[in-house]
Formats: C-alpha cells, sequence, structure tokens
C-alpha cells in the first residue's frame, strides 16, 4: 500500500462546488465543467474543489450523479494544473445515505484520481458507529485498492441523519486521526464547536498532520480579526482561549461559488492581519448573504443553494438554476429581487476592492449541455 507520509493538507479557499441540473434533474456536463473552471479563476480562486458535498445537494441526487460530478471536478482541477502556476486540489464528497453507497464513492474517488475524498460519518443512515467505519470498512477499501487517499471528516449538524447525534464525539475524532489517511475535518459550526476542536488539534496530530477547515466562512473574520479597542481585545483573547492560539487551517465557504476571487483574497488578508481590507472584503462578502436573504411573512430565511445558482446564471456561466428535488427554490418575485440586488454589488465590487479581485467569467470556456443520468 502507498504511504502518504509526504502528504500535507492544502491550506487555503475550498469551494463546495454547487451541482448543475436540469428541470429533470440530470446533470448538465459542460455547465458543471463551466462552474469548476468559474471557481478557479484560472489559478486566483479556488485552492481547493469539494464535489458531492452539502452546497452540492449530495442528498439530492443519486449515487451515479455523486460520482460523475466529482469525475468532473477531478478531470477540471488536472487540467488547471498544468495551467497554473499553484496546486489545485479536488476532493470527492463520498457520502451517501447508507454505508454501501459510501464505501461504492470511496473506490469510485481512488479510481478517478482524486486528490482527497471527504465523508461525513453522522449522515449515513445506516452507521451505528463512525470511528469502527472509518477504520474498519474504509480502510478494508484502501486495503483491496492497495493504496490510499487522504480522507477528511464532515461535521455538519445541519446533515446530521434523523436520531444521530449533531457533532462527532472528540473521542471518536481522536480515534480516527490517528489513522494514517486522516488527515483533518471540515466543521460547520459555532465558533464554540471549532474551539472544541481547535483545543484538541495537538491530540489529533500524533504522526501526521490534522488540518481544520471552517465550515462556517464567515468566522475567519472573528477569528483573524487583530485587537483595536477595549471590546475587540477582549474578544482577541476569548477566541484565543477557544481555539487554543490555532487558526483554522483553510475555509470552506459555499458562497465562493458566486464569488471565487473575492473569498480567496478575503483568505488571505485574513491571514495577514490587515484591518483595512478585512473590513473592505467582509462588507463585500455580506452583501452578498444580505443579498441572499428573503422575508416569507414574519419570518426571514435564505435559500442559499438557489441563491447560488441564480448568480451563476446571472453571470453567464450556466443556463439552468434548477434545484434539486427537496432544495427551496427562490419564487419568482423573489428570483427578480435577487437578480437586482446581485446586479448592484456587482457594480459596488467593481468600483470599491483592489483590482484583479473581482470575479470574472470568459464566457468561451463553455459551449454545449452534455446531460448525465
Amino acid at each position: 500500500m502507498n504511504s502518504l507520509d509526504d502528504y500535507i493538507p492544502r491550506p487555503g479557499l475550498s469551494v463546495p462546488i454547487v451541482t448543475i441540473l436540469d428541470a429533470r434533474g440530470r446533470i448538465l456536463e459542460d455547465q458543471q465543467r463551466a462552474v469548476v473552471r468559474y471557481a478557479l479563476q484560472d489559478g486566483a480562486g479556488a485552492d481547493i474543489v469539494f464535489a458531492a458535498g452539502t452546497t452540492g445537494e449530495w442528498d439530492r441526487i443519486d449515487n451515479p450523479r455523486r460520482q460523475a460530478v466529482a469525475r468532473i471536478a477531478i478531470e477540471e482541477c488536472r487540467r488547471a494544473r498544468a495551467a497554473a502556476a499553484k496546486k489545485i486540489e479536488a476532493w470527492a464528497g463520498i457520502t451517501a445515505h447508507t454505508r454501501s453507497d459510501t464505501l461504492d464513492n470511496l473506490s469510485h474517488a481512488l479510481h478517478a484520481g482524486a486528490d482527497a475524498a471527504v465523508v461525513a460519518p453522522l449522515s449515513i443512515k445506516d452507521l451505528e458507529h463512525p470511528a469502527e467505519f472509518v477504520e474498519r470498512d474504509i480502510g478494508a477499501v484502501f486495503d483491496r485498492a492497495g493504496r490510499m487517499l487522504p480522507l477528511f471528516l464532515y461535521d455538519n449538524a445541519g446533515i446530521a441523519a434523523p436520531g444521530k447525534s449533531p457533532h462527532l464525539h472528540t473521542r471518536d475524532v481522536k480515534a480516527m486521526s490517528r489513522l494514517p489517511y486522516v488527515r483533518g475535518i471540515k466543521v460547520t459550526a459555532s465558533k464554540t464547536v471549532i474551539g472544541n476542536y481547535t483545543r484538541a488539534a495537538s491530540h489529533f496530530k500524533a504522526g501526521h498532520e490534522f488540518a481544520i477547515y471552517a465550515g462556517n466562512p464567515y468566522l475567519i473574520f472573528d477569528l483573524f480579526a487583530p485587537p483595536e479597542g477595549v471590546g475587540d481585545r477582549m474578544r482577541h483573547y476569548w477566541n484565543r482561549y477557544l481555539t487554543q492560539r490555532a487558526r483554522p487551517y483553510g475555509v470552506v465557504a459555499g458562497p465562493a461559488n458566486a464569488m471565487p476571487r473575492e473569498w480567496q483574497r478575503a483568505w488571505q488578508v485574513c491571514r495577514s492581519g490587515d484591518v483595512e481590507l478585512m473590513r473592505l472584503y467582509s462588507d463585500a462578502i455580506e452583501e452578498f448573504r444580505i443579498a441572499c436573504t428573503f422575508k416569507r411573512g414574519a419570518r426571514a430565511w435564505r435559500p442559499t443553494i438557489a441563491s447560488l445558482k441564480a448568480s451563476l446564471k446571472e453571470l453567464g456561466v450556466i443556463d439552468s438554476d434548477a434545484v434539486g428535488a427537496g432544495t427551496p427554490p427562490l419564487s419568482d418575485t423573489e428570483r427578480r429581487e435577487f437578480s437586482a440586488r446581485f446586479a448592484a454589488l456587482r457594480e459596488r465590487a467593481a468600483e470599491t476592492l483592489e483590482r484583479g479581485w473581482v470575479s470574472e467569467y470568459d464566457s468561451g470556456q463553455r459551449a454545449g449541455a452534455k446531460k448525465i443520468g
């Protein structure tokens, strides 16, 4: 079996790519490829493309479609690596509703040449013991293949299967981190929950690097903010206590589907602690979140996936902004309102952000709509 001794987790911006479907739920391959290329921005966008994750509607599509979007991401990242001056990785989301389908997805990711695989153990309905599954079942797939992939865990209470714990137990993460192929975890949760993992990170790093990625991307502006006033100093010291002075290794940003350059630059300025630029990009990114927020009756709600697809259609990246069965769509009124909001924020971004850090799309990159499934 091959060794992962030299593998170092890829830091930076991970974009959990959306899945482009037609009205019948079939993947539009050429448009899917265009979305991956848009996220990469010729090397100025995503460091990692994460296929078949939450934003990719993994729970709304079947296994052949999960495998298809992983394959497309892998092929496009391989093409981009040959042209870009930086390493770009394709991570395959392998989570399915059952253990058998999840393991089938892992085998597919191995044979397709994924750079890493991502699994959300608590989302698998017929799985009782995450640590045993990752060690025995996933380990058996690697044994049969004669090689391993780096495996990243995925902790997101929003997609936990009914009856499951909302978060992985720290003891289970510690046990899994000892395996040679488990190299990190994506945590979509509050600052306190991320802190639970970062405080325990030293126990996870037994023999190899174990990376923690922030799945709530807006937190980076808080976690990396240097202290200024008294209130900021108190928050800064509280953040340092929560995270044991450890910062996220990277950020997994669903909104970066629409704004990959802006999120890449936001990550860079957060890492450098540039307060002025952090405010600039935080404002632009927050404006997109506001643009995705609507009121239905007295309740505010945010149909994120539908809004991301609408933004890509507005940019000309895709023709179909259909969502999967069960994913909340935009109403006609909301769709028109979003269109106006998105156009306005794009104009402001062009005026206020640094030159070269507003995402662009080359309409010549796509020339068809091949359907899969």
